[in-house]
C-alpha cells in the first residue's frame, strides 16, 4: 500500500510541475483531493488492512493529503503573481515626456460658472466654503427656520438616508456652520461675515427644460451691521455683469422662504429667448435664478448672533441655470446627461 502512495505522489508531483494556468491546477486540486479523488480512494483499500497497518497507512495519506494541500496552494499563489507580473508587462509603455494632448477634454459648464462666480465674489471680499452633500435635518431645515411638519418642506421632498440624515436640498444648509465659525471675528473685530458655498442639492422631484433632481446652487450671505437690501441688489447686478460681461435685466418679486424675511425671487429675462418665452422659461419670458432676502432674525440667533444688533442678507444662486443662461443650453438635463458630444463644445482657459 505505501508502494501505491508513493506512485501516486510521483505522479501528483509530475503533472503539478506541468500546471501553466489555473485552470490546470483546479483540475489537478480536483482529481487528488476530491471526494471522488485519487487520495480519496486510497481510504477505500484501508478495509483489507489489519488495525495496526490501518493506523499507519492512514496516517502515511493524510501526511500525503496535507502536502498535497499546501503544494496545490503555494502553486496557485505562484500563477497568479506570474499572471500580474504578464499583465503588467503587456500594458502599453507611456512617454511621459511626450508633450499633453491639450485637445482633450474641457471643464463642465457648470464648473465654468461656478468658478467664475468664486472668482467674482472673491473680488469682493467673500470666503469660498465647501461643505457636505449629506447633512443632518437640523442643517437643512430646523437652523433655518423650517421645523418639523413645515410645509415648506413638502416643496423640498428629499432623498433621506437610513440613518436619519438627509441629501441636501439647498446651500442654505451650510448657513448654520458658517454663522458658528466666523461670529467671533463679527462680534468682537466687527469684521462682517461673507462668505459663497457652492454645492450639488437634491430633491426627488419630476424633471423638465428648467428642472432635476439633481442641480447646482451657490449660496451666499453677508452679516454685519446696518446691511439691508440695497447691499443685496448691488452685489448680484455686480456679479450678473461679470458673469454676462453686460448688463443683465433682472426683477426683484416677493417669495416666501422660511429663512429670510422679506423674501423674494430675483429672475433674470431669458437669454435664450430674449423674453419672448421659451420652453426653458415656462413661456414666461423669465427664469427663476436667485431666491434671496434678508436672514431672517432666528436663523441668526441659531448661529450665535444676535439679531438686534446685526443684520444680513442671503441668496442662492442657481448655477445650473445660470449656466443654460451663459451658453445658451435650452434643455437642463443635458448637463448631467454624461454626453460628451454635448459637453465638449465648452472649452475655457479658466
Amino acid at each position: 500500500m505505501n508502494d501505491k502512495i508513493a506512485s501516486l505522489k510521483s505522479q501528483f508531483e509530475e503533472q503539478l510541475a506541468n500546471v501553466l494556468e489555473t485552470a490546470q491546477l483546479e483540475e489537478i486540486r480536483v482529481a487528488y483531493l476530491g471526494k471522488k479523488g485519487s487520495i480519496t480512494d486510497l481510504l477505500k483499500g484501508m478495509k483489507d488492512l489489519s488495525n495496526e497497518e490501518k493506523k499507519t497507512f492512514g496516517q502515511h495519506v493524510n501526511m500525503f493529503k496535507a502536502e498535497a494541500t499546501e503544494k496545490i496552494g503555494a502553486k496557485m499563489k505562484e500563477l497568479k503573481e506570474l499572471q500580474i507580473k504578464k499583465e503588467i508587462e503587456s500594458m502599453p509603455v507611456f512617454d511621459v515626456s511626450m508633450p499633453a494632448d491639450t485637445a482633450r477634454g474641457s471643464y463642465h459648464p457648470i464648473t465654468l460658472v461656478q468658478r467664475e462666480c468664486e472668482r467674482i465674489f472673491k473680488s469682493m471680499g467673500f470666503h469660498v466654503e465647501d461643505y457636505s452633500e449629506i447633512v443632518t435635518d437640523y442643517e437643512c431645515f430646523e437652523s433655518l427656520n423650517i421645523p418639523k411638519h413645515h410645509p415648506a418642506r413638502d416643496m423640498q421632498d428629499t432623498y433621506y438616508l437610513d440613518n436619519g440624515q438627509l441629501l441636501k436640498t439647498q446651500t442654505s444648509a451650510a448657513q448654520n456652520a458658517i454663522y458658528k465659525k466666523y461670529k467671533d471675528d463679527l462680534i468682537n473685530k466687527n469684521i462682517p461675515i461673507k462668505a459663497v458655498f457652492p454645492g450639488r442639492c437634491f430633491r426627488n422631484e419630476a424633471t423638465d427644460a428648467c428642472h432635476e433632481n439633481t442641480f447646482f446652487q451657490m449660496e451666499g450671505v453677508m452679516v454685519g451691521k446696518d446691511i439691508n437690501i440695497s447691499n443685496l441688489i448691488f452685489f448680484m447686478k455686480t456679479m450678473l455683469s461679470e458673469v454676462f460681461q453686460r448688463d443683465i435685466k433682472v426683477r426683484l418679486r416677493p417669495g416666501f422662504f422660511p429663512f429670510v424675511e422679506p423674501g423674494f425671487e430675483l429672475d433674470i429675462n431669458c437669454l435664450i429667448c430674449g423674453g419672448e418665452g421659451c420652453s426653458s422659461c415656462k413661456h414666461s419670458g423669465w427664469l427663476e435664478l436667485c431666491p434671496c432676502g434678508m436672514i431672517h432674525p432666528e436663523v441668526l440667533k441659531a448661529g450665535g448672533i444676535d439679531p438686534e444688533e446685526y443684520t444680513g442678507f442671503a441668496f442662492g444662486l442657481g448655477l445650473t441655470r445660470l449656466a443654460m443662461m451663459k451658453y445658451g443650453i435650452k434643455d437642463l438635463r443635458d448637463l448631467n446627461s454624461g454626453n460628451l458630444k454635448a459637453m465638449d463644445q465648452f472649452t475655457d482657459d479658466m
